[in-house]
């Protein structure tokens, strides 16, 4: 977990007010007991968690593609190809959905803008510690050689975030 107090207290208000804005229907389906909290979330979602990652074509069609998704500092955060469609729908379009979806118990979504960000500069310097610390036991040090010349990444500025937890035996 890299999340901070004021991190842990900003994702709550998301979750709250995205719960307080959400439909009847939505609302059916996530009752008060079956939402995360905000250290719930965070814990939930350590290391690298699968995406289903939306982007927008110029005419409006959705596409969409897996990717790793690290949640950091109480935000996902997700990597492609520079060159990839999916940067350039984002470079367009910047707005977003995603859900991480493992199984029937959990889901997690957010709707925001995806915003790049450098992870060579000095203001990320603790992201691309823990894409080292994620990746290079996987891939071999040669991974950070990678990092330093191949994807670019980028972060989901939320605007919603809706959690949903079931208990496997429940109906």
């Amino acid at each position: 977990m890299h999340e901070t107090t004021e991190d842990l207290a900003a994702l709550q208000a998301l979750l709250d007010r995205s719960y307080g804005g959400a439909g009847q229907h939505l609302r059916r389906i996530v009752t008060p007991e079956r939402r995360l909290t905000a250290a719930q979330v965070a814990e939930r979602l350590t290391g690298m968690r699968l995406l289903a990652l939306a982007t927008g074509t110029a005419d409006g069609r959705p596409i969409v593609g897996p990717v790793d998704g690290v949640f950091f500092r109480g935000a996902f955060h997700f990597g492609s190809a520079p060159d990839s469609l999916r940067f350039r729908h984002i470079r367009a379009r910047p707005h977003v959905s995603a859900t991480h979806l493992p199984g029937e118990q959990l889901a997690v979504t957010v709707h925001g803008r995806a915003v790049p960000i450098d992870v060579q500069s000095e203001t990320a310097a603790d992201f691309r510690r823990t894409l080292l610390e994620l990746y290079t036991p996987r891939y071999g040090a040669e991974w950070e050689a990678f990092l330093d010349s191949g994807p670019v990444y980028a972060r989901i500025e939320a605007e919603r975030m809706i959690t949903f937890h079931m208990e496997a035996d429940s109906p």
